[in-house]
């Protein structure tokens, strides 16, 4: 198929509206988020954590030991000192950040200031300022542990809530909710410094909006990008103040809707129509989506399950290509024109295609789902980098006579294109009839796809059953008998032949019968690259092996991730 080049396109940028390029922000949001995010999934693997003595122990801590030591290090109108408080510490701190009005009346009460956190984002700086709070605290409160010592199982400790009072309680509750808040921003691709730069531009879009239509609004709520640069800005209180205050916001952001609030369908129609007024763009996209509980709406997890690990094990096999996987969101919504021009559009339609690869793909919506109105999401999906972009083609059903339809319009959203784009959005507009708007995710690895296909029985040596080998030897029988598969990846590459013995004895062009070796004796053999085919189809196994008495098959299936086939064969 070839590409029409785009005839009529525009594109609106966030970064080119003066009124947000005059917000000033007084962190590097950039910097801080990603190191947050490294924080909440170390709180994600820390089970340890979250049982109830542990954190009751943890608050007391935070509310009798911490908060005076910093209080008493901190200047009015200076920086904090760089010190990073014990871990379980650090995670009341920060869920007490999030809550900018009681965590301030704290203060306040208690302390007669507003106490800040420093703003540590490198390894080597946080190990300084760890080593040096240890150093401090040790000097202070001899008699109290640095780290915390509460057993998990202990049932007494009712009464160290009830010490700290309602204040301490506020924060029990407040630590509690944000449990999960990890598996908000549980996505690798969350990390990307691309993703937070367009994070950080939408996030300042949104103080924007809050500071010109909040009052239109009951309750504003906010995506999920923009909800980590905003967690992440609250969680330096000094900071958070300082710039709320010079954009007159204080008091209108209490009407942003927070983590573990359930929100009104309503609410979230009033935010976007508000975004889609200032900014003439769909309020959300891919990697910002709603992340709050919508009323009556069960939230959609991503059909993609994504590694826990940062490293790649597999990464010694040079057979194996890792895949990179993004997600895309496109929104249509039909220009003032079709309505002016009383234009019958019963007969028009929109096709998604791939730019490389699944030619066979074809993915149509109507004209006449969408609206002059309001945005609206028509396809929402996860792709492989390799695809390249997507194409959408303006086409015409013929009369009621003919089949098939009629191209009228191409036009391309390349994914290079759209990483260097503002936000990680671009927007075209197909024939002057129709506003397209395509959002992505950065590409990161996925997990593998392999898939097992039968193959040919072959001998001891790893060549095929066949008389074309037979031939080739001389006709020297052939040893052996392999039960044989050959594993691709997503791409339709050999990564690896997986044989496993089953038989012994010799085979010419006779009747003769092999012999089934004993259970003990079976080998599960694994051979890295792909065939070396002699003629057609016949060939022999790579030369690079692996291999396993039949004993361990189990853990070896387990991490190879094979289809079940080839699990059963083995078994007989």
């Amino acid at each position: 198929m070839s590409e029409n080049l785009e005839t009529s396109t525009s594109s609106r940028s966030l970064a080119e509206s003066p009124q947000i390029s005059t917000i000033r922000l007084g962190i590097d949001l950039v910097s801080a988020a990603r190191r947050n995010i490294g924080f909440l999934r170390s709180v994600a693997d820390s089970t340890w954590l979250h049982h109830a003595p542990i954190l009751i122990e943890a608050i007391r801590r935070y509310h009798h030991f911490w908060m005076p030591l910093i209080s008493d290090l901190t200047m009015t109108d200076s920086a904090p000192p760089m010190l990073l408080p014990p871990f379980d510490v650090q995670w009341v701190w920060f869920c007490h950040t999030l809550n900018p009005v009681s965590y301030r009346e704290y203060c306040f009460t208690r302390f007669s200031k507003l106490i800040g956190r420093a703003r540590i984002f490198d390894e080597e700086n946080r190990e300084y300022a760890l080593m040096r709070c240890r150093e401090i605290w040790n000097t202070k409160y001899p008699f109290e542990a640095f780290e915390n010592e509460a057993s998990s199982d202990s049932q007494d400790y009712s009464s160290t809530v009830v010490e700290g009072g309602s204040l301490m309680e506020g924060v029990f509750k407040m630590v509690e909710k944000q449990r999960l808040l990890c598996s908000l921003f549980a996505e690798p691709y969350r990390s990307e410094l691309v993703y937070l730069i367009a994070a950080r531009q939408r996030y300042k879009a949104f103080l924007f909006m809050a500071q010109s239509f909040a009052h239109e609004s009951s309750r504003l709520v906010p995506t999920s990008d923009i909800l980590l640069m905003m967690l992440t800005h609250q969680s330096y209180p000094t900071v958070y103040a300082e710039d709320m205050k010079a954009l007159a916001l204080d008091g209108d952001l209490q009407k942003v809707a927070t983590v573990s609030e359930t929100v009104k369908e309503k609410e979230f129609e009033e935010t976007k129509k508000l975004w889609d007024r200032a900014f003439n763009q769909p309020y959300e996209k891919a990697g910002g989506e709603v992340p709050l509980t919508l009323e009556g709406v069960v939230s959609v997890k991503s059909p993609v399950y994504w590694e826990e690990s940062d490293t790649d094990v597999n990464t010694k096999y040079r057979s194996m290509l890792p895949r990179f996987l993004l997600e895309v969101c496109v929104f249509v919504r039909l220009t003032p024109r079709i309505k002016t021009s009383q234009k019958d559009i019963s007969h028009d339609f929109l096709r998604l295609r791939i730019v490389r690869c699944h030619s066979e793909l074809k993915l149509d919506k109507a004209f006449s789902n969408f609206t002059v109105d309001s945005w609206k999401k028509a396809w929402h999906f996860y792709c492989e980098f390799g695809t390249r972009g997507l194409l959408l083609e303006h086409r015409r059903h013929g009369s009621n006579c003919l089949r098939g339809s009629n191209l009228q319009d191409t036009v391309s959203f390349r994914w290079n294109d759209l990483l260097r784009a503002d936000s990680l959005t671009l927007e075209k507009e197909v024939r002057q009839q129709v506003n397209v708007v395509t959002s992505i995710t950065p590409p990161v690895q996925a997990p593998y796809l392999l898939k097992c296909v039968p193959d040919r029985v072959t001998d001891d040596s790893g060549a095929m059953i066949s008389d074309v080998i037979l031939k080739m030897n001389s006709y020297h029988p052939q040893e052996g008998r392999w039960l044989s598969r050959t594993v691709l990846d997503h791409v339709g590459r050999v990564c690896f032949v997986i044989r496993i013995r089953v038989g012994g004895g010799f085979w010419r062009r006779g009747g003769e019968i092999p012999s089934a070796v004993k259970w003990e004796d079976r080998i599960i053999e694994i051979r890295e690259g792909s065939w070396s085919y002699v003629a057609g189809s016949i060939g022999r196994a790579p030369v690079q092996r692996r291999w396993w008495p039949l004993r361990h098959q189990r853990n070896l299936l387990n991490n190879v991730k094979l289809h079940g086939a080839f699990q059963q064969e083995m078994s007989l």
